[in-house]
């Protein structure tokens, strides 16, 4: 395994970042101990824990599908840039 500060002088490379030295030592010294973290929590016992997605329920927040009145179809149309035969005329985009 690469020592942090190689990786942090990698990662910055890629994301065509220049570091100083000071950045490069900070940076390193966070991701050490973000790494050592994640050694930490290998030691954990999860045998009985369920794989999960999300650490909180999931559930859908959009509004209920309900039929209501919509626009009329001229008032739709009155603001149209380009209208032809009572539908929105848009550019071509394909040939």
């Amino acid at each position: 395994m690469a020592t942090p500060h190689l990786d942090v002088r990698y990662v910055a490379h890629l994301a065509r970042l220049e570091l100083t030295p000071e950045e490069e030592n900070r940076f390193g010294a966070q991701l050490a101990e973000v790494l050592a973290y994640f050694e930490q929590l290998k030691g954990v016992d999860v045998s009985g824990v369920e794989p999960m997605a999300h650490a909180l329920p999931r559930v859908n927040v959009t509004r209920a599908d309900a039929v209501r009145p919509s626009l009329p179809h001229l008032e739709a149309l009155q603001n149209a840039p380009a209208q032809a035969d009572g539908l929105f005329q848009v550019p071509k985009i394909v040939e």
